[in-house]
């Protein structure tokens, strides 16, 4: 099967794309540190146009951890403009991606990565620097509602289905893994391979009768 891989650079991205190649198939990689600029329209365009395939794993996203530099933001001091490049970027070229694949294959899956921070409010209590910018949340929850309206409109040639994963381990400090997974029903982070069956399973035949769904791989942090 040929895959386009969207985000392939990130933590989740490199790890899925090995595990596609290891599987047998085919990964046409895209992302902005090889410049990939998925909000320019006509390069999006030109793209899907002249690379088709069976199915699209968009992992590209905006997403500014929270750290020091970040800390003296919060509700009131952000600016429209930060909260415009997460919708710019997270929701307006996501569907531009989403659209484009659509227009140039006749059949396929998309699957579409979300975040728990699209479902459930950032807990404060974990950004003792800082607050998670709204504009992430906001943005990651456009990311279901557009999966579901694509899932009905493209139906029954392309199914597209919609991601959520919860807090993947990446050198977090250990205050931070402790707080979260005390946090979590299963009692820990995840680890980034295990998105992998989840995975499998969407670009199979076996989902073939699954569209607008919504999959949380989070550990059970969005089911307290």
């Amino acid at each position: 099967m040929r895959i386009i891989v969207t985000g392939s650079e990130g933590l989740i991205g490199k790890s899925i794309v090995e595990f596609l190649i290891s599987s047998g198939h085919e990964c046409l990689c895209l992302d902005y540190s090889n410049g990939d600029d998925l909000t320019d329209e006509e390069y999006v365009r030109d793209y899907f146009k002249n690379n088709k395939a069976e199915c699209l794993i968009n992992l590209f996203a905006l997403n500014h951890h929270v750290d020091n530099q970040f800390a003296k933001e919060d509700l009131f001091n952000i600016t429209l403009e930060s909260f415009r490049q997460y919708m710019e970027t997270n929701l307006t070229a996501l569907f531009s991606v989403c659209r484009e694949f659509a227009r140039n294959n006749s059949a396929g899956k998309i699957i579409n990565f979300s975040s728990t921070y699209g479902v459930v409010s950032p807990r404060k209590e974990l950004y003792d620097q800082g607050e998670k910018h709204i504009g992430y949340s906001v943005s990651k929850a456009g990311v279901l509602m557009l999966s579901k309206h694509l899932a009905t409109h493209l139906a029954p040639q392309i199914t597209v289905n919609a991601v959520i994963p919860g807090g993947v381990l990446n050198n977090q400090d250990e205050e931070f893994i402790k707080k979260y997974s005390l946090q979590t029903p299963l009692g820990r982070m995840m680890n980034v391979e295990e998105l992998n069956g989840i995975i499998g399973f969407l670009i199979s035949e076996k989902s073939n009768y699954v569209t607008g769904a919504e999959f949380k791989i989070d550990g059970g942090w969005t089911a307290w």
